[in-house]
């Protein structure tokens, strides 16, 4: 099982966290931190795995790790998983980023442009707003990877087609949610024509009221 999924950047500072076993936020950023050092020692021309760290479980535990440009992508798992399987499935999970975003690099898991259009004016709220997105877009190619701690799926089409569909399925609710509010423009701007406001039937007089006020 997969305890532990860590990026972090060259000095260290996580860009993707996700743990599967409940631990303190405290007890996770020094998990974080000793398992940077842990990996950053070690040379390129040696294994990518290394028995984990104390605060994750030791001996009992492995860190299985690639190192890409300026981002290293470690797994954390127990001894039920291959050391090469995992190696294998950090490779889909980059390769399923790099498609997704286009050459995959470290700005990508932080400030990844969502392909959605933006209904915001203020450059402020846009960039927060994209930022959201881009996350959370990182977090549903990883959903689709593992889950639970469970590996899912390994084939990299399946998942960017799953990734797709996710993104049509959000961009058809976006255009629902915006139908109350086209509707309500149209009936505004509908040209009615004009009604008298007083009607007279013999001695009967009826005021009729002001359409507008209810539009």
């Amino acid at each position: 099982m997969i305890q532990a999924i860590l990026v972090f950047n060259n000095h260290g500072k996580p860009r993707l966290v996700r743990f599967y076993q409940r631990f303190p936020e405290e007890i996770q950023q020094q998990i974080v931190r000793e398992t940077f050092h842990l990996v950053l020692k070690r040379d390129d021309n040696i294994c990518n795995f290394l028995e984990g760290g104390s605060l994750i479980g030791g001996s009992d535990y492995k860190l299985i790790y690639r190192h890409y440009a300026t981002l290293y992508f470690v797994f954390c798992v127990d001894s039920s998983e291959s050391e090469l399987g995992i190696l294998d499935l950090i490779q889909v999970f980059v390769e399923t980023l790099d498609k997704c975003f286009e050459n995959v690099c470290e700005l990508d898991l932080i400030f990844h442009m969502d392909k959605c259009n933006c209904w915001v004016i203020d450059e402020a709220s846009r960039r927060k707003k994209w930022e959201a997105q881009r996350h959370q877009q990182v977090h549903y190619i990883l959903q689709e990877v593992v889950m639970g701690g469970m590996v899912l799926e390994t084939n990299m089409n399946e998942i960017v087609a799953q990734i797709e569909a996710q993104n049509r399925l959000e961009k058809s609710e976006g255009g629902l949610s915006a139908a109350p509010a086209r509707a309500v423009s149209a009936v505004k701007n509908i040209n009615l024509p004009e009604i008298p406001r007083n009607i007279n039937i013999g001695d009967l007089n009826i005021k009729v009221p002001n359409l507008s006020q209810f539009v």
